[in-house]
């Protein structure tokens, strides 16, 4: 149902993925947003959402919707200087990449795969060269752990 690449966010399949996995009533839904059951439906067919909305729903479902477009930047958005915020800004700054346990698995299995190699990830996804490998130490010995263990 949902794309695990992130490429593509169809927000509504999300959400309503995820009132199904917390199998919470349509009427808890449509009595916290304040709105009908069509427009429940509605909302799990748009692609977009407005983000009070998906404020809301992040809410009351207890999953931030916000990363799954955090995550997509982090991986499909071009790394250029001119992507990033000046330093004279009122804007809020962040003073770390958020890398989730399927962002690690998705650059590890890059580089496992071929597909990529270290040095390509460090450069086409701009994460800091001791991240990435850190991760490999990392993943590697639990993967080895892990096969040992079965053994």
């Amino acid at each position: 149902m949902t794309d695990p690449s992130l490429k593509k966010i169809h927000i509504g399949l999300y959400i309503e993925q995820r009132v199904e996995e917390c199998e919470m009533e349509l009427s808890r839904v449509c009595n916290f947003l304040k709105c009908s059951a069509e427009e429940v439906k509605q909302i799990y067919d748009s692609e977009n959402l407005n983000s009070e909305v998906l404020l809301k729903l992040s809410k009351l479902l207890e999953y931030d919707f916000f990363r799954l477009y955090s995550q997509h930047l982090i991986m499909y958005a071009p790394s250029s200087k001119s992507f990033s915020l000046p330093k004279t800004t009122n804007l809020p700054r962040f003073r770390k990449n958020i890398y989730t346990k399927e962002i690690i698995e998705f650059i590890l299995e890059l580089i496992s795969n071929g597909n990529k190699t270290p040095n390509q990830i460090i450069e086409e996804y701009d994460i800091p060269k001791t991240t990435v490998h850190n991760w490999l130490k990392k993943y590697k010995h639990d993967k080895t752990a892990q096969l040992q263990k079965n053994l």
